[in-house]
């Protein structure tokens, strides 16, 4: 059995209150009975539930999540979930707020970040955009002992704690792989739909995906990347405009802004030749999908996002080790045949 504060109560031979204050180093305790009960807690292999007693003192997580304000389907299933997450506060005592910043704008990033900074919340989960700036914001705050998650884009080289998200440049790979066996012996040009190079996860896709096609489909080749910010009026734009080459004959959108390809593709009533591999599963997706619009989908869980960012922030706001493998964050990958 696992030792509890009654044996070390009884082995430093002092009382429970005694034992409780040493464990929470409240002071009140003389020098020499603090240094029987920390022996008697070492000798016994004790080691304290921290998350059990937060329950019982009543501790609740003020958690902050920072999301780019973005009119892309993505991002709304994002916030969905933490408002998910918001209803179930009261039993996992935390207490969520979110805010957003103009998207791909480090300078708003870094203020947020700042002004947190002086609030002092338990954790921080937050859309990274890669910037110098952003980094050593994350680094100052992490050194004051501030628990940081990236959430869905990383910031790699940074301290941040934890990132909850996919493998990014195994999905870039995987798009890559997919659109090349679909297309087989074709040849032709690629046009690549992006939200924007600051942010980490659309590099990482762009990379894996150029990887392979260099790779193992050399008579595929990459155009100039659209960057599109994940705005859908903008891709849309970006995308028709694209579509009058008539070398194209595949496109990955490795952002969001899909809703924009989407109805830039059935604009120009693209032959079926074309073939299209895009990410997320959203309702505009997943009918994009159902009538052969786009071939494949990659998706990532938000909620598994969410819900793991708050695991980890309230792990390190304790001090307790995270479990990795159920920190995981799958890549899941969709044709209209195995839709959920």
């Amino acid at each position: 059995m696992r030792p509890t504060v009654h044996d070390i109560a009884a082995a430093a031979g002092v009382s429970l209150a005694t034992v409780d204050r040493v464990l929470n180093q409240r002071p009140g305790v003389r020098h020499v009975t603090r240094e029987k009960v920390e022996n008697a807690i070492r000798e016994l292999g004790y080691i304290r539930d921290v998350a059990a007693a937060n329950l019982a003192k009543g501790r609740t997580y003020p958690l902050v999540f920072i999301l780019p304000a973005s009119d892309n389907s993505f991002m709304h299933g994002l916030n969905a979930e933490i408002r998910q997450a918001v209803l179930r506060s009261p039993a996992e005592r935390t207490d969520i707020r979110t805010i957003e910043v103009p998207a791909f704008d480090p300078t708003a990033l870094v203020s947020v970040l700042e002004e947190l900074s002086r609030e002092k919340p338990c954790g921080i989960a937050m859309v990274a955009t890669d910037a110098p700036d952003v980094r050593a914001a994350v680094d100052r705050l992490v050194r004051e002992r501030f628990p940081i998650v990236t959430l869905v884009s990383d910031l790699t080289g940074s301290l941040r704690h934890h990132y909850a998200g996919v493998d990014n440049i195994a999905a870039g790979r995987t798009a890559a792989r997919l659109l090349g066996r679909f297309l087989g012996p074709r040849k032709g040009e690629i046009a690549v739909l992006a939200g924007s190079m600051l942010v980490r996860d659309h590099r990482e896709r762009l990379e894996g995906f150029t990887s392979v096609l260099a790779e193992e489909f050399p008579d595929l080749a990459i155009l100039p990347v659209l960057e599109g910010r994940d705005d859908p009026e903008v891709a849309h734009r970006l995308v028709t405009d694209a579509l009058g080459n008539a070398g194209i004959v595949g496109v990955y959108s490795l952002g969001a802004g899909n809703r924009g390809l989407i109805r830039a593709l059935k604009e120009k009533s693209v032959d079926r030749t074309l073939t299209v591999i895009a990410h997320e599963l959203t309702p505009h997706t997943r009918a994009a999908l159902l009538d052969n619009t786009i071939d494949a989908i990659l998706n990532q869980d938000a909620g598994h996002e969410v819900r793991s960012a708050i695991r980890v922030l309230k792990a390190k706001a304790d001090g307790l080790a995270v479990i990795e493998a159920q920190e995981r964050i799958r890549l899941d990958i969709f044709l209209k045949d195995n839709l959920p």
